[in-house]
Protein backbone atom coordinates (compact mmCIF):
# COMPACT_ATOMS: atom_id res chain seq x y z
CA UNK A 1 0.00 0.00 0.00
CA UNK A 2 1.24 3.42 -1.18
CA UNK A 3 2.22 5.92 1.87
CA UNK A 4 -0.77 8.55 1.10
CA UNK A 5 -3.26 5.11 1.00
CA UNK A 6 -1.94 4.28 4.31
CA UNK A 7 -2.04 7.41 5.74
CA UNK A 8 -5.56 8.16 4.61
CA UNK A 9 -6.72 5.47 6.00
CA UNK A 10 -5.76 5.92 9.69
CA UNK A 11 -7.15 9.33 9.24
CA UNK A 12 -10.53 8.41 7.36
CA UNK A 13 -10.60 5.71 10.79
CA UNK A 14 -10.16 8.61 13.43
CA UNK A 15 -12.64 10.77 11.34
CA UNK A 16 -15.39 8.21 11.35
CA UNK A 17 -14.84 7.60 14.58
CA UNK A 18 -15.37 10.96 15.51
CA UNK A 19 -18.65 11.24 12.78
CA UNK A 20 -17.31 14.76 11.14
CA UNK A 21 -19.33 13.73 8.30
CA UNK A 22 -18.04 12.95 4.52
CA UNK A 23 -18.04 16.87 3.78
CA UNK A 24 -15.87 17.62 6.39
CA UNK A 25 -13.69 14.44 5.94
CA UNK A 26 -13.49 15.60 2.35
CA UNK A 27 -12.63 18.93 3.32
CA UNK A 28 -9.44 17.77 5.38
CA UNK A 29 -7.79 15.23 3.67
CA UNK A 30 -7.57 17.49 0.48
CA UNK A 31 -4.50 19.22 0.15
CA UNK A 32 -5.06 23.15 -0.75
CA UNK A 33 -2.87 23.07 -3.76
CA UNK A 34 0.11 20.80 -5.14
CA UNK A 35 2.36 22.12 -7.32
CA UNK A 36 5.41 20.74 -10.13
CA UNK A 37 7.48 23.24 -11.63
CA UNK A 38 10.68 22.02 -13.80
CA UNK A 39 14.25 22.62 -12.31
CA UNK A 40 16.57 22.81 -15.28
CA UNK A 41 20.34 23.43 -14.36
CA UNK A 42 23.76 23.18 -16.24
CA UNK A 43 25.96 20.53 -14.52
CA UNK A 44 29.57 20.74 -14.43
CA UNK A 45 30.03 19.32 -17.77
CA UNK A 46 28.14 21.45 -19.49
CA UNK A 47 25.28 19.10 -20.10
CA UNK A 48 21.60 20.55 -19.49
CA UNK A 49 19.74 18.19 -17.14
CA UNK A 50 15.72 18.94 -16.16
CA UNK A 51 14.70 17.71 -12.72
CA UNK A 52 10.93 17.43 -11.48
CA UNK A 53 10.57 19.57 -8.22
CA UNK A 54 7.23 19.61 -6.13
CA UNK A 55 5.71 21.35 -2.81
CA UNK A 56 2.38 20.34 -2.02
CA UNK A 57 0.42 22.97 1.11
CA UNK A 58 -1.83 20.89 2.73
CA UNK A 59 -3.55 23.09 5.27
CA UNK A 60 -3.24 26.58 6.71
CA UNK A 61 -6.18 26.82 8.88
CA UNK A 62 -3.69 27.08 12.38
CA UNK A 63 -1.17 28.69 10.55
CA UNK A 64 1.60 28.81 8.26
CA UNK A 65 2.68 25.24 6.78
CA UNK A 66 5.56 23.36 7.50
CA UNK A 67 7.38 21.14 5.93
CA UNK A 68 10.55 19.16 4.93
CA UNK A 69 12.75 19.58 1.56
CA UNK A 70 13.45 16.04 -0.11
CA UNK A 71 16.45 15.27 -2.65
CA UNK A 72 15.60 11.26 -3.60
CA UNK A 73 15.35 10.23 -7.52
CA UNK A 74 11.81 8.43 -6.19
CA UNK A 75 10.25 11.21 -5.21
CA UNK A 76 6.79 11.70 -6.36
CA UNK A 77 4.22 14.14 -6.15
CA UNK A 78 1.83 11.49 -4.26
CA UNK A 79 4.38 11.30 -2.09
CA UNK A 80 4.94 14.73 -0.82
CA UNK A 81 0.78 14.40 -0.38
CA UNK A 82 1.05 12.16 1.91
CA UNK A 83 3.69 13.36 3.83
CA UNK A 84 2.03 17.38 3.70
CA UNK A 85 -0.13 16.02 5.55
CA UNK A 86 1.24 13.49 7.71
CA UNK A 87 3.26 17.00 8.82
CA UNK A 88 -0.88 18.69 9.33
CA UNK A 89 -2.00 15.73 11.60
CA UNK A 90 2.03 15.89 13.60
CA UNK A 91 1.71 19.52 13.98
CA UNK A 92 -1.78 19.33 15.43
CA UNK A 93 -1.21 16.75 17.74
CA UNK A 94 1.76 18.99 19.27
CA UNK A 95 -0.50 21.95 19.10
CA UNK A 96 2.07 23.48 17.14
CA UNK A 97 0.44 27.00 15.36
CA UNK A 98 1.50 25.19 11.78
CA UNK A 99 -0.29 23.43 8.74
CA UNK A 100 1.42 20.71 7.15
CA UNK A 101 3.59 21.20 3.69
CA UNK A 102 5.91 18.97 1.84
CA UNK A 103 8.26 19.36 -0.92
CA UNK A 104 11.19 18.27 -2.94
CA UNK A 105 13.05 17.63 -6.20
CA UNK A 106 13.41 14.13 -8.07
CA UNK A 107 17.14 14.00 -8.08
CA UNK A 108 20.12 11.81 -6.28
CA UNK A 109 21.96 14.19 -4.73
CA UNK A 110 25.44 11.23 -5.01
CA UNK A 111 25.45 11.65 -8.52
CA UNK A 112 25.55 15.76 -8.03
CA UNK A 113 28.40 17.69 -7.07
CA UNK A 114 28.17 20.46 -4.07
CA UNK A 115 28.25 23.17 -7.39
CA UNK A 116 25.22 21.37 -9.12
CA UNK A 117 23.86 20.65 -5.75
CA UNK A 118 23.84 24.55 -4.96
CA UNK A 119 22.50 25.25 -8.03
CA UNK A 120 19.49 22.88 -8.13
CA UNK A 121 18.61 24.00 -4.74
CA UNK A 122 18.66 28.26 -6.01
CA UNK A 123 16.98 27.05 -9.35
CA UNK A 124 13.69 25.41 -7.40
CA UNK A 125 13.95 28.56 -4.69
CA UNK A 126 13.42 30.31 -7.85
CA UNK A 127 10.25 28.80 -9.44
CA UNK A 128 8.61 28.15 -5.56
CA UNK A 129 9.55 31.58 -3.80
CA UNK A 130 6.46 33.35 -4.92
CA UNK A 131 4.65 30.22 -2.78
CA UNK A 132 6.84 29.90 0.50
CA UNK A 133 7.50 32.55 3.02
CA UNK A 134 8.26 33.09 6.96
CA UNK A 135 4.86 33.15 7.33
CA UNK A 136 3.33 31.19 4.32
CA UNK A 137 5.40 27.89 4.31
CA UNK A 138 8.31 27.16 6.18
CA UNK A 139 10.65 24.58 4.28
CA UNK A 140 13.07 22.42 7.17
CA UNK A 141 15.80 19.79 6.54
CA UNK A 142 14.77 16.03 5.58
CA UNK A 143 15.72 12.94 3.17
CA UNK A 144 19.72 13.98 1.69
CA UNK A 145 19.23 17.87 1.95
CA UNK A 146 21.03 19.47 5.12
CA UNK A 147 21.92 22.49 6.86
CA UNK A 148 23.90 23.34 3.54
CA UNK A 149 21.01 23.10 1.89
CA UNK A 150 19.01 25.10 3.94
CA UNK A 151 21.21 28.08 3.49
CA UNK A 152 21.09 28.11 -0.07
CA UNK A 153 17.91 28.44 0.03
CA UNK A 154 17.23 31.25 2.78
CA UNK A 155 19.97 33.22 0.48
CA UNK A 156 18.21 32.79 -2.50
CA UNK A 157 14.95 33.28 -0.84
CA UNK A 158 16.08 36.53 0.61
CA UNK A 159 17.71 37.38 -2.88
CA UNK A 160 13.78 38.64 -3.59
CA UNK A 161 11.90 38.96 -0.66
CA UNK A 162 14.93 40.64 1.70
CA UNK A 163 16.68 38.81 4.71
CA UNK A 164 14.87 36.10 5.66
CA UNK A 165 16.36 33.51 7.84
CA UNK A 166 12.44 32.33 8.98
CA UNK A 167 12.05 30.93 5.58
CA UNK A 168 13.40 27.89 6.28
CA UNK A 169 14.92 25.86 9.52
CA UNK A 170 17.27 23.80 10.35
CA UNK A 171 20.33 26.28 9.13
CA UNK A 172 23.88 26.29 10.71
CA UNK A 173 24.09 27.91 13.99
CA UNK A 174 25.86 30.39 12.29
CA UNK A 175 23.39 31.63 9.70
CA UNK A 176 20.28 31.66 12.44
CA UNK A 177 19.77 28.30 13.00
CA UNK A 178 18.87 26.60 16.76
CA UNK A 179 21.07 25.15 19.36
CA UNK A 180 19.80 21.15 19.83
CA UNK A 181 18.02 21.35 16.20
CA UNK A 182 20.18 18.24 15.33
CA UNK A 183 19.15 16.26 18.17
CA UNK A 184 15.70 17.36 18.11
CA UNK A 185 14.04 14.26 16.74
CA UNK A 186 15.80 11.76 18.60
CA UNK A 187 15.65 13.60 21.80
CA UNK A 188 11.54 13.95 21.57
CA UNK A 189 11.60 10.94 20.61
CA UNK A 190 13.59 9.75 24.26
CA UNK A 191 11.22 11.88 26.22
CA UNK A 192 8.00 10.14 24.61
CA UNK A 193 9.34 6.83 25.49
CA UNK A 194 10.32 7.61 28.52
CA UNK A 195 6.35 8.41 29.22
CA UNK A 196 5.77 5.16 27.09
CA UNK A 197 7.92 2.46 29.54
CA UNK A 198 6.02 4.24 32.80
CA UNK A 199 3.33 2.98 31.74
CA UNK A 200 3.87 -0.50 30.41
CA UNK A 201 5.52 -0.41 34.11
CA UNK A 202 9.16 -0.98 32.49
CA UNK A 203 12.15 0.66 33.84
CA UNK A 204 14.69 2.16 31.18
CA UNK A 205 17.79 1.12 32.51
CA UNK A 206 17.57 -2.97 30.99
CA UNK A 207 15.28 -2.31 28.48
CA UNK A 208 16.12 -3.71 25.05
CA UNK A 209 16.10 -1.52 21.96
CA UNK A 210 16.10 -2.73 18.15
CA UNK A 211 17.17 0.56 15.54
CA UNK A 212 16.05 -0.19 12.02
CA UNK A 213 17.30 3.33 10.42
CA UNK A 214 20.48 4.26 12.03
CA UNK A 215 20.00 8.11 10.42
CA UNK A 216 19.46 11.57 11.48
CA UNK A 217 16.89 9.80 13.78
CA UNK A 218 18.17 6.58 14.65
CA UNK A 219 21.75 7.78 15.49
CA UNK A 220 20.95 10.70 18.07
CA UNK A 221 18.18 7.99 19.18
CA UNK A 222 20.34 5.20 20.10
CA UNK A 223 22.38 8.09 21.70
CA UNK A 224 19.82 9.28 24.02
CA UNK A 225 18.61 5.58 24.47
CA UNK A 226 22.03 4.43 25.61
CA UNK A 227 23.06 7.53 27.62
CA UNK A 228 19.23 7.28 29.34
CA UNK A 229 20.03 3.75 30.55
CA UNK A 230 18.86 1.50 27.78
CA UNK A 231 20.37 -1.18 26.14
CA UNK A 232 20.51 -1.00 22.47
CA UNK A 233 20.96 -4.63 21.18
CA UNK A 234 20.18 -4.02 17.29
CA UNK A 235 20.84 -1.38 14.61
CA UNK A 236 20.58 -1.55 10.67
CA UNK A 237 21.55 0.90 8.30
CA UNK A 238 21.13 0.46 4.35
CA UNK A 239 23.96 -2.03 3.95
CA UNK A 240 22.95 -3.97 6.22
CA UNK A 241 22.61 -4.85 10.40
CA UNK A 242 24.73 -5.50 13.50
CA UNK A 243 23.46 -7.79 16.84
CA UNK A 244 24.53 -7.94 20.22
CA UNK A 245 21.83 -9.74 22.42
CA UNK A 246 24.30 -8.72 25.49
CA UNK A 247 24.11 -4.80 24.22
CA UNK A 248 26.07 -2.86 21.87
CA UNK A 249 28.67 -0.35 22.42
CA UNK A 250 26.99 2.69 21.17
CA UNK A 251 30.10 5.09 21.77
CA UNK A 252 32.33 2.57 19.84
CA UNK A 253 29.33 2.21 17.10
CA UNK A 254 29.70 5.81 16.53
CA UNK A 255 33.32 6.10 16.19
CA UNK A 256 32.87 2.97 13.85
CA UNK A 257 30.24 4.83 11.71
CA UNK A 258 32.04 7.94 11.64
CA UNK A 259 35.25 6.21 10.35
CA UNK A 260 33.53 3.62 7.41
CA UNK A 261 29.96 5.24 7.06
CA UNK A 262 28.07 2.45 7.87
CA UNK A 263 27.08 0.00 10.99
CA UNK A 264 28.20 -3.33 9.17
CA UNK A 265 31.70 -4.55 9.73
CA UNK A 266 31.08 -3.15 13.73
CA UNK A 267 33.30 -5.71 15.66
CA UNK A 268 31.05 -5.71 19.13
CA UNK A 269 27.96 -7.57 17.42
CA UNK A 270 27.24 -9.95 14.61
CA UNK A 271 26.29 -9.11 11.35
CA UNK A 272 22.40 -8.90 10.98
CA UNK A 273 20.02 -8.76 8.33
CA UNK A 274 17.62 -5.47 8.09
CA UNK A 275 14.42 -8.24 8.92
CA UNK A 276 16.41 -9.94 11.86
CA UNK A 277 16.49 -6.49 12.93
CA UNK A 278 12.50 -6.31 12.88
CA UNK A 279 12.66 -9.66 14.53
CA UNK A 280 15.20 -8.89 17.57
CA UNK A 281 14.63 -10.15 20.92
CA UNK A 282 14.01 -6.84 22.43
CA UNK A 283 11.22 -5.03 24.26
CA UNK A 284 11.20 -1.66 22.29
CA UNK A 285 11.34 -1.78 18.25
CA UNK A 286 11.97 1.71 16.73
CA UNK A 287 11.42 1.94 12.81
CA UNK A 288 13.36 4.76 11.80
CA UNK A 289 14.17 4.20 8.11
CA UNK A 290 12.44 5.49 4.59
CA UNK A 291 9.81 3.89 3.54
CA UNK A 292 6.73 1.26 4.90
CA UNK A 293 9.12 -1.13 6.81
CA UNK A 294 6.64 -3.43 9.15
CA UNK A 295 4.15 -4.58 6.24
CA UNK A 296 1.75 -7.83 6.70
CA UNK A 297 4.92 -10.06 5.85
CA UNK A 298 6.78 -9.25 8.76
CA UNK A 299 4.32 -7.96 11.36
CA UNK A 300 3.87 -11.57 12.46
CA UNK A 301 7.66 -11.78 13.04
CA UNK A 302 7.71 -8.54 15.76
CA UNK A 303 8.71 -10.06 19.28
CA UNK A 304 8.67 -6.31 20.46
CA UNK A 305 5.76 -5.06 22.85
CA UNK A 306 6.17 -1.55 22.00
CA UNK A 307 7.04 -0.23 18.74
CA UNK A 308 7.80 3.80 19.14
CA UNK A 309 7.63 5.02 15.29
CA UNK A 310 10.74 6.76 14.72
CA UNK A 311 10.42 6.93 10.74
CA UNK A 312 7.37 8.52 8.96
CA UNK A 313 4.62 6.25 8.06
CA UNK A 314 6.54 3.13 8.52
CA UNK A 315 3.46 0.70 9.36
CA UNK A 316 1.62 0.00 6.50
CA UNK A 317 -2.37 -0.95 7.40
CA UNK A 318 -2.68 -4.34 7.19
CA UNK A 319 0.32 -4.78 9.72
CA UNK A 320 -0.73 -2.30 12.20
CA UNK A 321 -4.21 -4.22 12.74
CA UNK A 322 -2.01 -7.46 13.08
CA UNK A 323 -0.27 -6.24 15.50
CA UNK A 324 -3.01 -4.39 17.57
CA UNK A 325 -4.68 -8.18 17.72
CA UNK A 326 -1.48 -8.97 18.85
CA UNK A 327 -1.53 -6.33 22.06
CA UNK A 328 1.95 -4.86 20.44
CA UNK A 329 1.56 -1.54 21.65
CA UNK A 330 2.27 1.06 18.69
CA UNK A 331 3.28 4.75 19.42
CA UNK A 332 2.27 6.77 15.98
CA UNK A 333 4.76 8.89 14.17
CA UNK A 334 2.59 11.83 14.47
CA UNK A 335 3.05 11.73 18.19
CA UNK A 336 6.57 10.01 18.31
CA UNK A 337 8.71 11.81 16.42
CA UNK A 338 7.59 15.25 16.40
CA UNK A 339 10.59 16.63 18.13
CA UNK A 340 11.92 17.84 14.90
CA UNK A 341 9.12 19.94 14.28
CA UNK A 342 9.20 21.04 17.69
CA UNK A 343 12.68 22.50 17.72
CA UNK A 344 11.95 23.98 13.87
CA UNK A 345 9.21 26.07 15.82
CA UNK A 346 11.59 27.27 18.30
CA UNK A 347 13.93 27.94 15.60
CA UNK A 348 11.44 29.70 13.47
CA UNK A 349 9.87 31.84 16.84
CA UNK A 350 14.02 32.87 17.70
CA UNK A 351 14.17 34.32 13.71
CA UNK A 352 11.11 35.87 14.26
CA UNK A 353 12.06 37.41 17.07
CA UNK A 354 15.93 37.97 16.80
CA UNK A 355 16.70 36.35 19.78
CA UNK A 356 18.76 32.80 20.74
CA UNK A 357 18.05 30.44 22.88
CA UNK A 358 20.47 28.25 25.16
CA UNK A 359 20.14 24.68 24.74
CA UNK A 360 18.53 23.78 27.99
CA UNK A 361 15.43 26.12 26.77
CA UNK A 362 15.25 24.68 23.48
CA UNK A 363 15.25 20.85 25.54
CA UNK A 364 13.13 22.12 28.21
CA UNK A 365 10.45 23.29 26.04
CA UNK A 366 10.68 19.91 23.90
CA UNK A 367 9.99 17.98 26.42
CA UNK A 368 7.20 20.05 28.14
CA UNK A 369 5.88 19.97 24.32
CA UNK A 370 6.15 16.60 23.78
CA UNK A 371 5.04 14.73 27.48
CA UNK A 372 1.88 17.53 27.22
CA UNK A 373 1.09 15.56 23.26
CA UNK A 374 1.71 12.00 25.11
CA UNK A 375 -0.55 12.62 28.05
CA UNK A 376 -3.39 14.33 25.91
CA UNK A 377 -3.01 11.21 23.60
CA UNK A 378 -3.18 8.47 25.73
CA UNK A 379 -6.42 10.41 27.96
CA UNK A 380 -8.16 10.29 24.44
CA UNK A 381 -6.86 6.35 23.61
CA UNK A 382 -8.39 5.47 27.32
CA UNK A 383 -11.12 7.52 27.65
CA UNK A 384 -12.11 6.00 23.89
CA UNK A 385 -10.33 2.53 24.36
CA UNK A 386 -8.76 2.99 20.85
CA UNK A 387 -5.30 3.17 19.56
CA UNK A 388 -2.93 5.54 20.39
CA UNK A 389 -2.81 5.90 16.27
CA UNK A 390 -6.54 6.58 16.49
CA UNK A 391 -6.55 8.68 19.32
CA UNK A 392 -4.01 10.86 18.11
CA UNK A 393 -5.26 11.54 14.78
CA UNK A 394 -8.37 12.30 16.75
CA UNK A 395 -6.76 14.99 18.66
CA UNK A 396 -5.17 16.20 15.42
CA UNK A 397 -8.38 16.42 13.26
CA UNK A 398 -10.80 17.66 15.86
CA UNK A 399 -8.06 20.52 16.64
CA UNK A 400 -7.38 21.43 12.73
CA UNK A 401 -11.73 20.79 12.23
CA UNK A 402 -12.19 23.60 14.84
CA UNK A 403 -9.94 25.63 13.60
CA UNK A 404 -11.20 25.70 9.68
CA UNK A 405 -14.69 25.95 10.92
CA UNK A 406 -14.08 28.81 13.22
CA UNK A 407 -12.36 30.48 10.49
CA UNK A 408 -14.72 30.24 7.73
CA UNK A 409 -15.42 27.75 5.21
Amino acid sequence: MQALEGIHHYFRKAARSMDVGERIETLLATPLREVKVQVSIELDSGEIRTFHGYRVQHDNSRGPMKGGLRYHPSLTLEECAALASLMTWKTAVVNLPYGGAMGGICADPSQLSFKEMERLTRKYVDQVQDMIGPTRDIAGPDVNTNPQVMTWLMDQYSRFHGHSPAVVTGKPLELYGSKGREAAAGRGLLYITREILRDVGLPMKGTRFALHGFGNVGSHTAQQVWEDGGTVVAVSDVLGGVYNPQGLDVPGLFEHVKRTGTVTGFSGGRACTHEEVLASDCDVLIPAALGPTLTRANAGSVQARVIIEGANAPTDPEADELLEKRGVLVVPDILANAGGVTVSYHEWVQNLQHLTWEEERVNAELEKTMKEAYDRVAQIARSRKVSLRTAAYTLAIGRVGKATVLRGI
